[in-house]
């Protein structure tokens, strides 16, 4: 194996699995155990009026982000899933997470006019 670009990148990847799934389990940890939803559904720093309504979607995300970014943490290092597949799962995962956490928190502040600070 030559150490070269892509294998810098995927390393990168790999090991950037490792904080994104912390994070991820965290923030869902935060809103269903500890009842803190100062991270739901932030837009422009600021939460919905009601975010309450908003946690289960927001820890459903992120709880099953974070469980994929762990499946395939283990199933690279004991499995040995092939490279295309477990980037397929990790890339799929990012980009889903992060558009998923914007859809809902456009949706949750709704099509109102734009408050100026």
């Amino acid at each position: 194996m030559v150490f070269d670009v892509s294998v810098a990148m995927t390393w990168l990847l790999y090991l950037a699995l490792f904080p994104m799934a912390f994070f991820w389990f965290r923030r869902a940890w935060r809103i269903l155990i500890k009842r803190d939803f100062s991270e739901v559904a932030i837009k422009r720093g600021q939460s919905p009026a009601d975010p309450a309504r908003w946690a289960p979607y927001t820890m459903a995300i992120n709880g099953v982000a974070g469980a994929t970014a762990v499946f395939v943490i283990i199933g690279v290092a004991l499995a040995g899933l092939p490279y295309e597949t477990w980037t397929a799962i990790a890339g799929t995962t990012i980009w889903s997470k992060f558009l998923l956490d914007f859809a809902l928190s456009r949706h949750a502040h709704g099509l109102g006019p734009r408050t100026r600070a």
